[in-house]
């Protein structure tokens, strides 16, 4: 019966992913929504760069989906429309398999697998990723050029993976899943930053596998959660970014090298650590720092794809929102500095007192 499930399991996804695609792909929007669409059709199609803080990876994967528009500029826009509704209904699989793990977790505890258990946990599923699936938000976003998509599909994986390292964690091997979740975290900041918000939910899962549950433990998971999404939000994402103008400045002004020398230094300096790092503990077996270490690696390797926006900057495309084709230029960019600054808990928008009234 077990087996049976997995295979049903699988099937039951995968017509739940054809019930999502045909919908979306049916519905989908044949030219240029009314907003940001426009945007991100112009600068996927071309590679250009358009409004901070980016999203490069998305506009590779829009690049990718324009090829299927061959000479036919009037397709370009379908195609890179159907990247959204792909996206989605891979998030509609992912979600899928993720509720029936959850579901199994409930009713499958202590017994054996029956046909009724599975009857419940595969309709729980179904139910479940198609209510999403046609809900009206989820399904707009799904059929025009919006990251909206894309980034729920990352939500979706990293979600996934992590319940497939909570059934594996005992087992040897079991970190990859823990990487996996790193990589796609960093390559997902190259999309939209939404999906860093399902860092809590991770931190929550490995907590509950690895230490007995109490109420310290609860609150200082909660507080290792919010550190880990302040450090990714706070200090990778601009500060990798702000440390590389640091050395562009010791290298050219200092040293009179030319432009790019301190960035192109930076980039071997930090490879170089993070090789070191990987090699010391892998000496040492030091498996915990070596994880982590590694974990950050592959964070990097995915935040390397705003390497395009800076590249394409320096090209000169058409569209080419606040020219970001140096370190200095890209840290406002990243920074969304053109925005100007909003506070939140104290300030002009909250609690300013009014001064200068001018009556009229």
């Amino acid at each position: 019966m077990e087996k049976n499930f997995r295979t049903l399991n699988s099937i039951m996804g995968w017509i739940v992913f054809c019930i999502a695609i045909v919908t979306y792909l049916m519905t989908l929007e044949p030219t240029v929504s009314f907003w940001d669409c426009g945007e991100f059709i112009a600068s996927s199609y071309k590679l250009e760069v358009g409004h901070p803080p980016g999203a490069p990876l998305w506009l590779m994967l829009g690049r990718f989906f324009s090829l299927f528009a061959g000479n036919n500029t009037a397709e370009v826009a379908r195609m890179i429309n159907s990247l959204s509704a792909f996206a989605s209904a891979f998030t509609i699989l992912f979600l899928f398999w993720s509720i029936t793990h959850l579901a199994r977790k409930i009713i499958v505890r202590n017994g054996e697998m029956s046909r009724g258990r599975m009857i419940a946990i595969l309709g729980s599923g179904v139910v479940g990723a198609l209510a999403y699936a046609f809900s009206d938000t989820f399904w707009f976003s799904a059929v025009e050029a919006e990251v909206y998509g894309t980034s729920s599909l990352f939500t979706a994986v990293v979600f996934w993976a992590v319940l497939k390292w909570e059934a594996a964690a005992d087992q040897p091997g079991a970190s990859r899943w823990l990487i996996l979740i790193a990589y796609l975290m960093g390559l997902s900041i190259g999309v939209h930053l939404l999906n860093l918000l399902a860092r809590p939910a991770i931190v929550f899962v490995y907590y509950f596998k690895r230490y007995p549950l109490t109420r310290k433990g609860i609150f200082y998971t909660t507080l290792v959660s919010i550190l880990i999404l302040g450090v990714l939000v706070y200090i990778i994402i601009p500060g990798v970014a702000q440390a590389a103008t640091w050395f562009e400045l010791a290298f050219v002004n200092g040293l009179g090298l030319p432009y790019n020398s301190g960035l192109y230094f930076y980039i071997i300096f930090i490879i170089a650590l993070l090789a070191a790092g990987l090699y010391y503990t892998h000496k040492q077996r030091k498996v915990l720092a070596n994880t982590i270490i590694l974990c950050l690696t592959v964070i990097m390797i995915g935040y390397s794809s705003f390497a395009l926006i800076m590249i394409r900057s320096a090209a000169n495309p058409p569209m080419d929102e606040n020219n970001p084709e140096d370190v200095f230029k890209l840290v406002y960019y990243l920074n969304r500095e053109q925005y100007g600054d909003r506070p939140l808990m104290y300030g002009q928008y909250y609690n300013a007192p009014v001064i200068d009234v001018k009556e009229t």
